[in-house]
């Protein structure tokens, strides 16, 4: 998920042109301290209750509310207070980096923010952000070796993968042939004004250097002007429409759009109504990214790992993702649901294979902070 990146209801409202859901700010009253963050520290003594903000529709739910964090307060006693209030990283960021700053709580014990934003990163440079209690985190045992040492936090020491996605291409094959690298559509005049690309500078940055052969895992500013130059002139030749969040979702189930730069759990969402939608990991390669759960300072850490811990049971992990069509970062959970809900755990968008994986890459975190790509790349995307 990325800046802009809402959940798997949004799309489906917005492809039947719908009103789009607004979540208000909860964090107006961000400052000062409370009894329970004053003193959670160290403790190992469970709190009463645990606040956790996350992006909307993005857990198990029900008319009834979310069954597992009902089954986390029967086992451990702890209420979960939790809070659709993350629309974009970003804006969330702008809310609660006051408060940190002057050593404030933002009453929150786990946030989930993405990772090809710079916003994980900083959090942690910053100091912001509680170490996990790996002592209270047998479970941690089950994360996918693949995401076990990102670079903005190589050993895990503070964050967790909620759910994961990939960028790729999606195309309706009713319109067109199959779309399968950059170049074709960047360059396939067939698709001249009816394709889309992502306003993420990681997604779109990421998908061209790799059309170009270069490593987007090591950004310099030969290969940012390559892939820039590249956009550019599709920008300028009408190729591409216009640069997008995930209202691209709409247009491409309607057919306004041919095929478009995407993230693979829309497409997932998107296919349970419109089967002539299709995903593909473009020929050269696609970027991964991860939203993570994070402990700001002031929450209670040894709580929140506890909770990390339950949702990395595989049959807890399984719970989730028959709700929420990402890419489940928990080994296990997809056996579990072999047995429960087959056609979900045989879908590679959500349980991709390791040759999928193999041909996925991580932005470079320090592009993410590099004020000159990042004006450059505004300049592009807001032309």
């Amino acid at each position: 998920m990325t800046d802009h990146l809402t959940r798997g209801e949004l799309l489906k409202r917005a492809a039947a042109g719908s009103t789009v859901l607004t979540i208000p700010g909860l964090l107006a009253a961000c400052g000062g301290t409370t009894k329970k963050s004053a003193a959670s520290g160290g403790s190992k003594q469970l709190a009463k209750t645990l606040t956790f903000s996350n992006w909307t529709l993005y857990i198990d739910n029900t008319k009834q509310g979310h069954p597992t964090l009902e089954q986390f307060q029967k086992k451990t006693g702890v209420h979960v207070d939790y809070k659709e209030d993350i629309n974009d990283n970003a804006t969330f960021f702008g809310k609660i980096q006051g408060p940190l700053s002057r050593g404030q709580s933002i009453h929150r014990d786990i946030i989930v923010m993405t990772d090809n934003s710079r916003y994980p990163s900083l959090l942690i440079k910053k100091g912001w952000l509680e170490k996990l209690d790996k002592s209270a985190m047998p479970n941690f045992k089950n994360l996918l070796p693949v995401q076990r040492h990102p670079s903005w936090d190589p050993d895990r020491d503070y964050s967790l993968p909620w759910q994961s996605g990939m960028t790729g291409i999606a195309y309706n094959d009713t319109l067109t042939d199959p779309i399968t690298s950059i170049p074709q559509l960047l360059e396939d005049k067939k698709l001249k004004g009816k394709v889309t690309v992502l306003s993420e500078m990681a997604d779109g940055l990421s998908l061209v250097m790799l059309a170009n052969g270069d490593d987007p895992a090591k950004v310099t500013d030969a290969t940012f002007d390559r892939a820039m130059k590249r956009l550019q002139k599709a920008v300028d030749n009408g190729q591409i429409r216009q640069f997008t969040g995930n209202d691209y979702s709409g247009p491409l189930a309607k057919g306004d759009l041919k095929a478009a730069m995407s993230w693979s759990g829309d497409i997932v969402q998107l296919q349970s109504s419109n089967k002539h939608l299709h995903w593909n990991i473009p020929d050269d390669g696609c970027d991964i990214w991860t939203d993570n759960m994070l402990f700001p300072k002031g929450g209670n850490a040894f709580t929140a790992s506890t909770y990390m811990n339950f949702v990395y049971d595989p049959k807890i992990a399984a719970k989730i993702e028959a709700y929420v069509n990402y890419i489940c970062p928990v080994l296990g959970a997809k056996q579990v649901l072999l047995k429960t809900d087959p056609a979900i755990a045989k879908n590679t968008l959500i349980f991709p294979t390791k040759k999928m994986l193999d041909n996925v890459h991580v932005i470079d975190p320090a592009a993410l902070s590099n004020e000159k790509y990042l004006t450059a790349w505004q300049n592009l995307v807001g032309a």
